[in-house]
């Protein structure tokens, strides 16, 4: 199995500050993602980021393009690193991302109001790391897209993949899931 992720699309009533979750395991030999309900110990803060949408967010087609909700993405990860990281941390650190999971649920449009919301998951690796962001409407909070982002911890002074601390591992992190 490649690794495990907090599943973005579970309901409010699948989990709670503790207990029973569900994951999704990557079985490489069928290809598949295969969903299980099992017992985690600790779940992550949300961290939500407030975004105005602005006219050189919107595409040809009146909505806010595919791209800027990644940049958005992106900006909540590193807002919420910069908010709770010790400064000793930040400075070095920095993350780049290995891969985005994306789902556009719902269009934004100019002058929305818009929250990101991201939460950190497990560490697949030594060097990667999960985390979530919805991309919700602020006025209903109608989920508009949720990604899944990988990141990396890179080393500022050498630029290369560097290990994290055990503190960063664990403010960072989430418990991988136990059946």
């Amino acid at each position: 199995m490649w690794g495990t992720t907090v599943d973005p699309m579970q309901s409010q009533e699948d989990t709670g500050a503790y207990g029973d979750v569900r994951v999704r395991f990557w079985d490489a030999p069928s290809r598949e993602w295969d969903r299980r309900r099992v017992h985690t110990t600790k779940m992550a803060e949300a961290f939500e980021l407030p975004i105005r949408v602005e006219p050189a967010d919107i595409d040809e087609l009146g909505h806010v393009n595919n791209v800027t909700y990644l940049r958005w993405v992106q900006d909540a990860a590193v807002a919420d690193w910069r908010a709770r990281a010790p400064a000793a941390d930040q400075a070095k650190l920095f993350w780049v991302v290995v891969r985005h999971e994306i789902d556009y649920r719902q269009p934004a449009r100019l002058g929305d109001a818009i929250i990101a919301r991201t939460w950190v998951g497990v560490a697949v690796s030594r060097l990667r790391f999960e985390r979530h962001t919805e991309v919700l409407r602020a006025a209903d909070r109608k989920l508009l897209a949720k990604a899944r982002t990988l990141w990396c911890p890179m080393d500022a002074a050498t630029g290369k993949p560097a290990a994290v601390s055990p503190e960063v591992r664990a403010s960072f992190s989430v418990d991988a899931p136990v059946e």
